[in-house]
């Protein structure tokens, strides 16, 4: 005990020093719990990280205490927040009944159900349609979506295609009106091409049983995808 005690108190180390750094950790604790339960501005948070630089953390000999923090706001946050002003501005327009918004492990779902885009057993985009992909267009470009991965995805039910030369089966039809989406959106409403592709499932990836009426209206759809980044790897 003599040893120790003696070993101690020849420490160079000030007194005040354990306590002081139990203090920084206690802040940095802090603005941790404050980062994980809310959702904050990035560019606000480096600013009072910068006065919190600025005004502590020098010890003896003017050795300073640095505190850096890469701070990113996140993703599930940010598409979150997409999403809410997509419905807002929907439901402003008058566009919020025809298309459901979602957010799902791939990314952000802009869906247009059953005929909204298309006549039962077609794949020309109906005259009345255009005025919301205009919309969606104008969306897809602004500056919250500028710099997105978007895949259109084509859908449809278990019904067999009758009496069409134009889609055998629903692989053609799935397929195309997918790509007549992607057409409008890059020839009309400049879209860069680059950002967008399209793909037909037929009836491969329904979201409700096809076993009624109705579950086979949910199925026949096309969903505009919006890539997290985790999913955007794997695109081509």
């Amino acid at each position: 005990m003599r040893r120790n005690r003696n070993k101690f108190e020849g420490s160079n180390r000030p007194s005040w020093l354990t306590t002081y750094s139990d203090l920084v950790t206690l802040l940095l604790c802090f603005f941790v719990l404050l980062f994980a339960f809310s959702e904050i501005d990035a560019q606000k948070f480096r600013s009072i990280i910068s006065s919190f630089q600025g005004g502590i953390g020098v010890f003896d000999g003017g050795t300073s205490l640095d505190l850096e923090f890469d701070l990113e706001i996140p993703e599930e946050n940010e598409l979150e927040r997409l999403k809410n002003l997509l419905e807002e501005n929907s439901e402003s327009t008058g566009f919020g009944s025809e298309i459901n918004i979602s957010i799902e492990e791939r990314g952000l779902i802009i869906r247009f159900m059953d005929n909204v885009l298309f006549d039962s057993g077609k794949a020309d985009l109906k005259p009345e349609s255009i005025e919301i992909l205009k919309y969606i267009g104008q969306v897809l470009n602004s500056e919250e979506f500028k710099d997105r991965l978007i895949k259109v995805e084509g859908h449809t039910d278990t019904d067999p295609i009758i009496y069409s030369e134009e889609f055998p089966t629903n692989w053609e039809l799935s397929a195309i009106r997918a790509t007549n989406v992607l057409r409008y959106l890059v020839e009309i409403e400049n879209i860069d091409g680059s950002r967008i592709s399209s793909s037909g499932y037929s009836y491969y990836r329904p979201i409700a049983p096809n076993d009624t009426k109705e579950n086979k209206a949910k199925n026949r759809r096309v969903d505009i995808v919006i890539l997290n980044s985790t999913h955007e790897e794997k695109e081509p």
